[in-house]
């Protein structure tokens, strides 16, 4: 048991909706996107019996302002690249890039609190990867595509997956979640409302 609470609530030993989590390089924390109190909670994982998580991001209540988060539900962490926490907001529409345990973030993609379709925009982002050259894929949820926002000029997003258009065919997402990448780079997109996992060939 990492985190100890076994109900619903805010204290740093509880979560509420918690979504994606990721590890540090060294595999001793785990860091939460903690969706519905609106924060990122660091847990270490060398433990049985659960401990007190640690605020790292957010913790303020649901806001689109850069010192806080809204709705977090995608998270991915790369100390190989960066020291910093890439986070979706599922409800603000928007990816914010984080240091752990500072009071503010960055926005790197998507109109903070402003949903939308066109390259600038997002609705409803969830899943993040960021690769080893910092470009960064996001799983654009309600806009049923995969955005790659590239590391110079990352506010402009291209769709590599899906049309834009919920549907069922070979080259189309309904309401896609999560990514994944193997080690040829080859990506896999869990595909909700279709029920299936689709494979995209590397780039």
């Amino acid at each position: 048991i990492v985190v100890k609470n076994l109900s619903a609530g805010s204290a740093l030993n509880q979560l509420t909706n918690p979504r994606y989590f990721t590890f540090d390089s060294t595999e001793t924390y785990m860091y939460v996107a903690d969706a519905l109190n609106h924060r990122v909670v660091r847990h270490s994982i060398n433990t049985t019996s659960g401990t007190d998580g640690v605020l790292v991001a957010g913790g303020n209540g649901a806001n689109n302002t850069n010192t806080s988060l809204n709705c977090p539900f995608g998270i991915h962490y790369l100390p190989s690249i960066s020291n910093d926490l890439f986070i979706t907001n599922y409800y603000g529409h928007s990816v914010i890039r984080w240091t752990p345990g500072a009071s503010s973030g960055t926005f790197v993609a998507g109109v903070p609190g402003v949903s939308g379709s066109d390259s600038t925009h997002l609705n409803g982002p969830m899943g993040i990867r960021i690769d080893n050259y910092m470009n960064m894929y996001v799983v654009d949820y309600n806009n049923h595509r995969i955005q790659l926002f590239c590391a110079n000029t990352n506010t402009i997003g291209i769709t590599i997956a899906g049309n834009g258009s919920a549907g069922n065919s070979a080259t189309q997402l309904n309401n896609p979640r999560g990514i994944a990448f193997d080690s040829a780079m080859n990506m896999y997109i869990g595909d909700d409302v279709n029920g299936r996992v689709q494979k995209f060939m590397k780039l």
